[in-house]
């Protein structure tokens, strides 16, 4: 079989299953895994695929398209309020230090910190920043940074190479997927970046996410499940099982 043969029959298998493995197209065509990964680079360059880790899938169905901060916050309000409720079990004790992560879900627990709660919280988002700012127990650190308008999130190596010198008792972070393959996803580079460097700084990694981002896939990784010590969600995962959270030692609380 030529090379653009094999090619033609790789995009009509990942149009036809959805997604599939190096591994599994390497044997299925008896050819090794480097020549199945240029293939896939050739059909990711022609737009048919789009490289994932340990595979691929149709190039419609990852999207690098954000939604908007406010019509996000309209999304599945009810469960981010539960999730964030659920969350502040995780708060370490007064005195304690925590890290907050950009984003709507994680904005919901902001919420709901006691009032007389003592911490020194850092966060990289302008939204969190102004709600902990009213919390006279807080001592807040706004992290420098470009703040992107998408999210009202700052990020860039002046985010990252402040968060470098940072060590805190937890950090709570959101994303747009999760999978056992790629991990904790975001569809931004610099925002990955930032978050990568959120799970380094934490002694605890707590993540808040709805159960429609379990199964998803997002272009940039910024996590293994093994990194993440907590997720929680509005209900138990289906698209990644219950038990290959517990194989990487996460703990799933439903909220």
């Amino acid at each position: 079989m030529y090379a653009e043969e094999r090619q033609q029959a790789i995009a009509r298998l990942v149009m036809t299953r959805g997604r599939v493995a190096v591994t599994e197209l390497a044997e299925e065509f008896s050819v090794t895994t480097e020549t199945v990964r240029r293939d896939l680079s050739a059909l990711e360059r022609m737009r048919l695929v789009r490289r994932v880790h340990g595979g691929a899938v149709p190039a419609a169905s990852l999207s690098a398209m954000e939604s908007r901060l406010d019509e996000r916050d309209a999304t599945r309000a009810r469960e981010k309020e539960r999730i964030g409720l659920a969350a502040t079990r995780f708060l370490p004790a007064d005195g304690g230090t925590v890290a907050i992560d950009a984003g709507t879900t994680t904005a919901r627990l902001v919420n709901v910190i006691p009032p007389d709660a003592q911490l020194t919280a850092f966060t990289n988002g302008v939204p969190i920043a102004a709600r902990l700012a009213q919390l006279g127990g807080v001592e807040l650190h706004l992290l420098p940074g470009r703040v992107r308008n998408t999210t009202q999130a700052a990020v860039g190596s002046v985010t990252t190479q402040t968060l470098h010198r940072v060590r805190v008792d937890v950090a709570f972070l959101g994303t747009n997927g999760i999978t056992a393959e790629h991990g904790f996803s975001t569809p931004d580079f610099e925002e990955a970046a930032v978050k990568e460097a959120l799970v380094r700084a934490a002694s605890r990694v707590v993540v808040l996410a709805d159960s429609t981002k379990v199964g998803r896939d997002t272009t940039v990784s910024f996590a293994d499940l093994g990194d993440v010590d907590v997720l929680v969600t509005d209900t138990e995962p289906e698209a990644v099982p219950l038990e290959t959270f517990t194989a990487h030692g996460v703990e799933v609380v439903v909220a």
